[in-house]
């Protein structure tokens, strides 16, 4: 009996091939008029006259004109203190600065990171508080 789940549960993958058909004769007949093709190419009977122009042509890379949609560098649209790296690096000094107190000055070193970051958010949210007043 199975118990009802919000989980799917992975189902066994069955085996499936599907085969080639292989065959020698016709393989062997691609080859042959490829070959032939080449030579008749080489010796000049097959396809007109190529002029060094169009031999460099085929060769020719596609890199022309593929930078001239490019608009160049765009500046960030957020701030500094918004992004996710700044972020990171504010948790990492708190913690690190909570458990180097913990080992200097003890438990009472969480209550000094507490008052010190509500002063920050404080002054973080009074300067944008302000900023969207002056608008």
């Amino acid at each position: 009996m199975k118990f009802p789940s919000i989980f799917r549960t992975a189902s066994p993958s069955r085996f499936d091939i599907k085969p080639r058909y292989y065959d020698p004769v016709k393989e062997e007949l691609e080859q042959r008029t490829a070959r032939i093709k080449k030579e008749l190419e080489a010796e000049g009977k097959l396809g007109g006259e190529i002029s060094e122009e169009d031999r460099l042509k085929r060769y020719e890379t596609g890199i022309r004109g593929s930078f001239s949609q490019h608009q160049g560098i765009r500046p960030r649209g957020t701030s500094v203190l918004a992004s996710t790296a700044m972020l990171r690096t504010i948790i990492f000094l708190v913690l690190v600065g909570g458990l180097a107190g913990y080992i200097y000055i003890g438990p009472v070193i969480f209550e000094y990171l507490l008052y010190i970051m509500v002063l920050i958010a404080g002054g973080y949210f009074f300067t944008r508080l302000k900023s969207k007043a002056s608008r």
